[in-house]
């Protein structure tokens, strides 16, 4: 037994650990990310015997090389324990039909995604982003497929407008659709403009919330000194996205984050997923 402690994900029965283990650093796609298979695996499993059981990845990252990483890693795990989620819409290829949320990607990619984790059903399919260049209609009939034909447990979604979101909520409604069992927005201490966007519909509908970056890309665990030179080999070194969290404004927040985290006796990063 561990001391990890477990919830509902949203208004679902699907029992998850509260902490997520984002699995985009598994791969080799780019220059912060492990690069490394054997040392992934070892966090994995450091990660599984903490009681960590939710495992959070996307056919994207690294072009499935995430996938496949996670897949090895629960080959000799007890699979009923376990939640897994996986995403849709970023190209698999150059081709037309290898990306976006047709019914043909999503279904092809489900299978492909499933051979990949090396399991026979996903736990919970999430559309990664809106494609405005199909009808809402077809993406929930696809994903309504994959529930009636056991393939897929759940299903969710992630950054978009709150208008959009609503729509699709309203839409599995209206249409007797398998409905978005939970929301994956950016989400923490120095990105929260989703408080005025996603959160509140998640809040009013019983989704539930599993933000990504929740450590702001490293940014809140302290790694990072105003006024120093940034670390070899970190990835705000390589990824703008990073390195544009260096505001005053979010310098002055991972202060006060210090602060409480020392009165603690923790790590910043600590403090904030707590």
């Amino acid at each position: 037994m561990t001391d990890m402690e477990y919830t509902y994900l949203g208004d679902t029965g699907l029992e998850v650990s509260r902490l997520c283990l984002g699995c985009m650093n598994f791969g080799s796609s780019a220059e912060w990310m492990m690069n490394d298979r054997q040392a992934s695996l070892d966090l994995l499993d450091s990660a599984l015997d903490a009681g960590i059981n939710f495992l959070d990845t996307a056919n994207a990252y690294s072009r499935g090389e995430s996938e496949e990483i996670v897949g090895e890693a629960i080959a000799e795990r007890d699979r009923e324990e376990l939640a897994i989620a996986t995403k849709v819409y970023f190209p698999m290829g150059d081709g037309p039909n290898k990306s976006g949320l047709s019914r043909k990607h999503i279904i092809d990619q489900a299978h492909a995604s499933l051979d990949r984790l090396g399991t026979d059903y996903i736990d919970l399919y999430q559309i990664h982003r809106w494609d405005d260049g199909v009808p809402i209609e077809e993406t929930l009939s696809a994903l309504d497929h994959l529930v009636e034909e056991g393939l897929v447990r759940y299903v969710g979604a992630s950054t978009m407008s709150s208008y959009q979101f609503t729509k699709a909520l309203y839409t599995a409604d209206v249409e007797n659709l398998e409905r978005f069992a939970c929301m994956q927005p950016e989400y923490n201490a120095v990105d929260r403009h989703e408080e005025a966007n996603l959160l509140p519909v998640c809040e009013g509908e019983g989704v539930g919330v599993v933000p990504w970056s929740p450590l702001a890309g490293g940014f809140l665990t302290g790694k990072y000194e105003r006024d120093a030179e940034v670390p070899a080999g970190t990835r705000a070194n390589s990824d703008e996205y990073t390195s544009n969290r260096f505001t005053d404004e979010n310098w002055a927040v991972l202060d006060a984050i210090r602060a409480i985290a020392d009165e603690k006796g923790a790590t910043p990063g600590a403090g904030v997923a707590r």
